[in-house]
């Protein structure tokens, strides 16, 4: 009982106070309106302005639909024609989120016919539907409506009185309690409510979130503050989306755009430094395949709004990538973040992943599940990552699906061009604290860990190789067929299987290398000269 509660302190002491005051307020005024009744009134639509938006139609569409046949996070599901069941639940709550966000109105060969048979079905469902009245639906699907109608030239009474209901019922339930990522989309809905409609007041809010929103979420190294690449993807695509709106629709004055434009370019810039060679990122955090715009989408779309790319080095997000004409190396020497919402971090300092000659080599395990289970809880943890675990305990206090509680902090930090050295206080609490350095070469790395306490401790290194990889153990070598890995001052090495998660849904067995030592493992990669040759 005392530890739970602990947990939950230290769990709930990082909020901010607008997020205690949020969520206290939500909670009261439900209990009220479900006492009084309480139901949104249908607004009279107002009219609705075409907008116009530069065409790109390079994006892959993953939410897909066919012949009422849905596929999302990997899953595809079949309904009976004219059956669709909006609450449909049985692939779990992220599968339904999908099916009510309705990305795919975006698909190329959405006909106009399919699309509008889609949304007014959703608008007539008999039922009450959960996603008709949440608002980080709300504000994803009303951008995906707005675009739809816009692109087919459509201005339909129904619908626009649809749309202005929801807008009404998402300025009353702004997750102001959550904040992070979701008021960024309510806010970015908003924008999008307002050009539609020419609408004063939601721009307002519109442009105060978005200003306030961004200014804090993208640190100055570009990096959207989540530290997922996955979501910093998908946030870049939005502010794109949005430079796209107030660029080619002459409502307002373009205040507002020069702020996102300078946002775009910077978080362009971090995307083109963490994004591999090949256009894949690294699967730190929550991070999959299959969700967001690619990189190179991303880069296309910025070209085609005649953006420019401030890039500048790799700093506040905590990542670091080394590379060479041999590998590609990145490495996190960053904090949990960020402290009031780190629903998509993972118990991972010090993870890293590598690359020879643009092959997946030693990998982030990836993400398969946002459902609170075993298997989430899996997945965030220390032993799902390279780098070390202490006692079998997790660096932070990951739990609950989207929660933190303790958790590590970088201590110290030295860096130069071909050395990182980092140390973090994640087992403090226990009397320890783990430094680990990374030496560069041209066709090696060096990896020293060190461990500082007194009291009996079992450390373990993880080494995750990616599924093509064949890996076995000789005389004491790790050995594959693009890299050797020596190991001084440890007790064992074994080698054991776990499930790599490339996209939602989707996991292949593959190898994971474990290291047993005490106080200092010094690890040598090196690569392997029939390897670099023929590259």
């Amino acid at each position: 009982m005392i530890s739970r509660v602990l947990r939950l302190y230290h769990t709930l002491k990082y909020l901010k106070q607008k997020q205690f005051t949020y969520r206290f307020y939500y909670l009261i005024r439900t209990k009220i309106r479900k006492l009084t009744r309480h139901q949104y009134p249908s607004l009279t639509p107002k009219i609705s302005k075409t907008i116009k938006l530069e065409e790109h139609q390079d994006f892959n569409i993953y939410n897909t639909y066919k012949n009422n046949a849905f596929t999302f996070i990997g899953i595809t599901h079949s309904f009976k024609e004219h059956q669709i069941n909006w609450n449909y639940s049985k692939h779990g709550k992220l599968w339904n989120y999908n099916l009510t966000y309705f990305d795919f109105l975006q698909q190329k060969d959405m006909s106009q016919e399919s699309g509008m048979k889609l949304i007014q079905n959703f608008i007539n469902y008999p039922q009450t539907i959960r996603g008709k009245k949440m608002p980080f639906p709300i504000s994803l699907r009303n951008i995906n409506f707005i675009k739809f109608l816009s692109r087919k030239n459509i201005n339909d009474e129904q619908i626009n009185s649809f749309l202005l209901s929801q807008y009404f019922i998402l300025m009353d339930n702004l997750e102001y309690h959550i904040l992070g990522n979701h008021l960024l989309e309510n806010g970015f809905s908003l924008l999008f409510g307002a050009y539609y409609f020419e609408d004063e007041k939601l721009y307002k809010k519109a442009s105060e979130i978005l200003v306030e929103e961004l200014s804090e979420q993208i640190l100055k190294d570009g990096a959207h503050f989540e530290l997922s690449p996955m979501y910093h993807q998908i946030m870049l695509f939005r502010v794109l989306d949005c430079i796209n709106l107030v660029k080619n629709n002459l409502w307002k004055s373009q205040t507002l755009l020069s702020f996102l434009i300078e946002k775009a370019q910077l978080m362009l810039g971090w995307l083109e430094n963490i994004t591999y060679n090949n256009g894949d990122i690294p699967l730190f955090n929550d991070s999959a395949k299959g969700i967001a715009p690619t990189s190179e989408e991303l880069f296309k779309y910025a070209k085609i709004l005649k953006l420019k790319t401030a890039k500048i080095p790799l700093n506040e997000s905590g990542y670091r990538k080394k590379e060479n004409e041999n590998y590609e190396c990145i490495i996190d020497v960053g904090n949990v973040g960020p402290d009031y919402i780190p629903g998509h971090a993972h118990s991972d300092t010090f993870n890293f992943e590598l690359r020879v000659n643009n092959i997946p080599i030693i990998v982030d395990t990836g993400l398969s599940t946002y459902e609170t289970s075993q298997e989430r809880t899996k997945e965030r943890s220390t032993s799902s990552h390279n780098t070390v675990e202490i006692n079998g305990k997790n660096q932070s206090d990951v739990w609950g699906g989207f929660r933190v509680g303790r958790r590590a902090k970088i201590i110290e930090l030295n860096e130069n061009d071909d050395t990182v050295f980092a140390t973090h206080n994640g087992y403090q609490k226990q009397g320890f604290l783990h430094s680990r350095e990374w030496k560069f070469y041209n066709k090696k790395i060096k990896l020293i860990d060190i461990i500082k306490g007194n009291k009996a401790h079992n450390c373990i290194a993880y080494l995750h190789f990616h599924p093509n990889i064949i890996v076995e153990i000789n005389k004491g070598l790790i050995i594959t067929p693009f890299l050797q890995i020596s190991c001084l001052n440890i007790d064992n090495l074994s080698i054991s299987r776990y499930n790599f998660c490339n996209n939602f849904n989707h996991k292949t067995t593959s190898c994971v290398v474990k290291i047993n030592f005490k106080k200092i493992m010094i690890m040598e990669i090196i690569l392997n000269e029939t390897t670099i040759f023929n590259r």
